[in-house]
């Protein structure tokens, strides 16, 4: 299995469509403590390639005046959004499940593009890459690995793991109170990137610096794990 830190060949992917599980993405980035900037994530998952299409699916709530101005900004900033409306279960809890959409719109594009990112962890979509792949397109998962499964990652052509690329695609603080959150996230164990951590990863060599390794003699970039330290809280 290839890792975006040990690509093969040149790496070009040809045109791009990726399908982003909205709120499963945001779950994962809010487990660890980081809210993504999604001007980032479009640009560094077209490396390589022209975008197609970039789907963003989630779930909405009409009331939420803060949502509204999110989706609004996605649309004005290359993604297309596809919506539905939250459903109220009866525990209190609201979801939407936009799987079929994405699945249907994976497989409806196909001949379109070279290469499907798909956003998710979720394994209910191993069918969905399967039946692309077998169209004859790349299929590329990217996700957080904690939150992806390990069915999900096997099936793909590529796993692109958005741990080791945090510093890429994290959204800057922007204000005070956003940085004194981000502190006491730090300080209470919920925000496992250190700044030794950061500093590691800035350091490790990535396809998107265009950095080569002096000591790798067979033109490949050398495999790198990233471990993430969970900090306890005492």
């Amino acid at each position: 299995m290839e890792t975006l830190l040990n690509p093969a060949g040149d790496n070009s992917r040809g045109r791009i469509a990726i399908f982003i599980d909205g709120n499963n993405l945001f779950h994962a980035a809010r487990t660890i403590g980081i809210e993504i900037d999604y001007a980032k994530l479009l640009k560094l998952l077209c490396h390589k390639g022209s975008l197609l299409r970039a789907f963003f699916y989630t779930g909405v709530d009409e009331n939420a005046a803060k949502q509204q101005g999110f989706l609004l900004w996605m649309r004005r900033n290359g993604y297309r959004v596809v919506q539905k409306e939250l459903k109220i279960f009866p525990d209190g809890t609201k979801k939407a499940n936009l799987d079929v959409e994405i699945a249907v719109d994976m497989l409806g594009l196909c001949g379109k593009y070279e290469t499907a990112i798909l956003v998710s962890g979720d394994e209910d979509f191993a069918y969905a890459v399967n039946a692309v792949a077998y169209k004859g397109a790349r299929v590329e998962v990217a996700g957080f690995r904690n939150n992806t499964s390990p069915k999900l990652i096997d099936v793909a052509d590529r796993f692109i793991d958005l741990d080791s690329l945090i510093p890429y695609i994290v959204k800057e603080p922007d204000s005070e109170e956003q940085k004194a959150a981000i502190a006491a996230a730090k300080a209470n164990g919920l925000l496992f990137m250190d700044e030794e951590v950061l500093q590691t990863v800035r350091e490790r060599t990535s396809p998107f610096i265009g950095k080569k390794s002096p000591n790798n003699h067979d033109g490949k970039t050398p495999t790198t794990e990233v471990t993430i330290p969970k900090h306890s809280s005492t």
